[in-house]
């Protein structure tokens, strides 16, 4: 039964779906999908067409509204909102190392997450249109980061399903391989660790010092994982956001205490640490993370830890060889290691599955090129000039391949623009459609 509540501006209302864990077969196994219907307070009841939100991710739940602000605000103005909780986050039926046990081995596990791509959570969001709009209604799209790749396996799929859709950095490479996607990558990463050290030129020298204390002794996490240098310079994932580098900044002048023995890390800086670089609440993103970019036809032999290979040709990012020499020592960016899987214990029971995954082979196409250069969907799209998580250049190549794209290229955004712009980047958008610009 449905449950309804009222916040600031707002009215929600809880939906739960079942759906076949395989749309193959309708008849096996079903897994739960939940998503939160939110109207503005006042129109809960009017005939208002609905906007489908695709959360970031992979392995993100959609946002918990606390009222009427941010882009939700803007949607609110004429759309009645779905915020869809994919596939085995949030309160859909979970995946993580407790609930995967249930499953059986890593074998067994592997095959049941092979169900949670873009291909499976298209098929989950056509059975509930189906139910909540009936056959023929269509309703529009908004596809934040992951949710716009999302969305071009939409067009690609089922296209009769949608109005329009809106994507906000998420135009994914449509024949780039998971090689390609890092290789762009970590040139990318680097300028933002620059900019960084020219912003504030003071941390150089205290990520230095971090890094070789580590190097000499890992530090405990309050959760038992381990600070490694490796996981210390995976902070840099945090360099993507517009307020990151400011973050991370924060983050550092808090680094160290005077211990007993000396200079130690403090719990401050080990606890916000264990904030960014655990994956208790989200070990779907790094499970799944190399397979969004999977596709037999481009990856015939899987993508087999692409980060951590292709990392390889970009020494820059060895912190032993920053430490032997004068250069800063850099951190990465949004790459998946299997070094990951030693040192989170939220993920260390998944790192046979997690290399399972890596090794598979038979990754179904995402994207239907013919008919998404037939596409008649109109699609706005807002694309950052600066974006570190999503390249540019492969973001222009599909808005050039897919048809009926226009795009709005800015660099006043980093990648969470939708979620920090006040709303401000989805009114463009908006407004785009309406052809008000």
């Amino acid at each position: 039964m449905s449950t309804t509540s009222r916040l600031p501006g707002i009215v929600t209302t809880d939906h739960v779906f079942r759906v076949p864990l395989d749309h193959r077969r309708p008849e096996g196994e079903r897994i739960e999908v939940y998503a939160r219907e939110v109207a503005a307070a006042g129109r809960e009841h009017d005939d208002l067409p609905w906007l489908l939100f695709l959360q970031g991710g992979p392995g993100g739940k959609a946002g918990r509204p606390l009222g009427r602000d941010g882009w939700l605000a803007r949607a609110l103005d004429g759309y009645r909102v779905l915020l869809l909780d994919q596939r085995g986050t949030g309160r859909s039926t979970p995946a993580g190392r407790q609930t995967l046990a249930r499953r059986g081995d890593a074998r067994q596990q592997a095959d049941y997450l092979a169900h949670f791509r873009a291909d499976a959570i298209v098929q989950d969001a056509e059975l509930i249109r189906r139910l909540l709009l009936g056959d023929g209604g269509k309703w529009s799209l908004l596809g934040q980061s992951y949710g716009g790749f999302c969305t071009l396996t939409y067009l690609s799929l089922a296209p009769h399903g949608l109005r329009e859709a809106f994507v906000t950095g998420g135009l994914a490479g449509l024949r780039t391989s998971a090689d390609d996607v890092y290789r762009a990558a970590y040139p990318r990463v680097a300028d933002k660790n620059a900019a960084h050290y020219r912003r504030y030129p003071q941390d150089a020298e205290t990520v230095r010092r971090i890094a070789a204390y580590l190097t000499r002794r890992p530090a405990d996490l309050p959760d038992g994982g381990l600070l490694t240098v490796q996981a210390f310079q995976a902070l840099g994932l945090l360099l993507g956001g517009g307020a990151g580098s400011h973050s991370l900044h924060y983050l550092l002048e808090e680094a160290w205490v005077e211990g007993v023995d000396g200079p130690e890390l403090s719990d401050t800086f080990l606890a916000g640490v264990q904030a960014q670089v655990s994956f208790a609440t989200g070990p779907l993103y790094a499970l799944m993370h190399e397979s969004i970019y999977g596709q037999r036809s481009v990856d015939p032999a899987g993508t087999g830890w692409a980060a951590e290979r292709v990392r390889k040709e970009f020494p820059e990012f060895d912190a032993a060889q920053a430490l032997a020499s004068d250069s800063p020592v850099l951190f990465t960016g949004e790459m998946i290691y299997p070094w990951m899987f030693e040192t989170d214990p939220a993920l260390r029971p998944l790192r046979e599955t997690a290399q399972l995954l890596a090794e598979r082979t038979d990754w179904p196409d995402l994207y239907d090129l013919d008919r998404l250069a037939a596409n008649e969907v109109p699609v706005f799209a807002a694309v950052y000039h600066d974006d570190m998580y999503v390249d540019t250049a492969d973001s222009l190549a599909t808005a050039r391949a897919v048809g009926n794209v226009r795009t709005w290229v800015t660099n006043e955004w980093e990648h969470d623009g939708l979620r920090v712009s006040g709303g401000a980047v989805l009114d463009r958008l908006i407004r785009m459609a309406r052809g008000e610009l």
